[in-house]
């Protein structure tokens, strides 16, 4: 599936370390944007030095408070108002056994990503109800590749690469898609969009087969797996 360009963020240099410092000198956490503002439309700057050692380190810090806050597995810089490719990812959340093994959600240790870069690993693809911090209030299921590459920075300016599965595939293409301007309901199949409440009372099972049946998408799909290009 394809996707148009998201145009390049408009801010410059300047700004974008102005903006970075505003939310380190503030006292208290700054909140995730919503959809509908125009940084998470935007295609995130490519960090190349905007920030100092020590504020980019302060940053990741703030990211990683401001995630495990909300809570969530992940946050791009762009959720907090900076169009700045920067992201932050970790998954230490308890899970019922049987979810964990259908979702194959395991552990992801804390890490910080700069200018990520995904690729998929074959044609499998798991399709799976998933939510973001900057889109309250809802939940749909994407399909999304379930093994991917990930080419990234590290904080210190190294160059890393690193192939993941399952869950913490869906996590990093999730991540990585907010600094390019991709919303996850920009993959999402609509007929599966679900207000918290009714995913909670209905839908909230390992799999997708239910809400398939009830709602009337991806019916080649019985059981959140399946072969093909995303």
């Amino acid at each position: 599936m394809t996707f148009p360009l998201s145009p390049p963020t408009p801010y410059s240099a300047a700004q974008i370390r102005d903006t970075v410092q505003m939310l380190l000198a503030s006292p208290v956490l700054p909140p995730v944007v919503q959809a509908g503002h125009p940084v998470l439309r935007q295609h995130a700057a490519p960090y190349d030095g905007q920030l100092g050692d020590g504020e980019l380190k302060q940053l990741i810090q703030r990211m990683r408070e401001v995630m495990h806050n909300a809570p969530g597995v992940g946050l791009a810089a762009p959720q907090l108002g900076i169009p700045l490719q920067v992201a932050v990812l970790e998954d230490k959340f308890d899970t019922d056994p049987d979810v964990a093994e259908l979702r194959d959600r395991r552990p992801l240790d804390f890490f910080a990503i700069l200018n990520p870069r995904y690729t998929g690993l074959g044609a499998a693809v798991a399709s799976f109800y998933e939510g973001c911090l900057s889109v309250h209030g809802l939940q749909a299921v994407v399909s999304r590749y379930r093994d991917v590459r990930l080419d990234y920075e590290t904080a210190d300016g190294s160059s890393a690469s690193a192939e993941y599965r399952g869950w913490q595939a869906r996590i990093v293409q999730h991540e990585t898609d907010h600094l390019h301007g991709i919303l996850y309901l920009d993959k999402a199949e609509l007929r599966s969009i679900a207000c918290n409440e009714e995913y909670s009372a209905r839908w909230a099972e390992p799999g997708i087969v239910q809400a398939q049946e009830a709602l009337g998408f991806l019916s080649d799909d019985r059981t959140g797996l399946r072969a093909g290009p995303e």
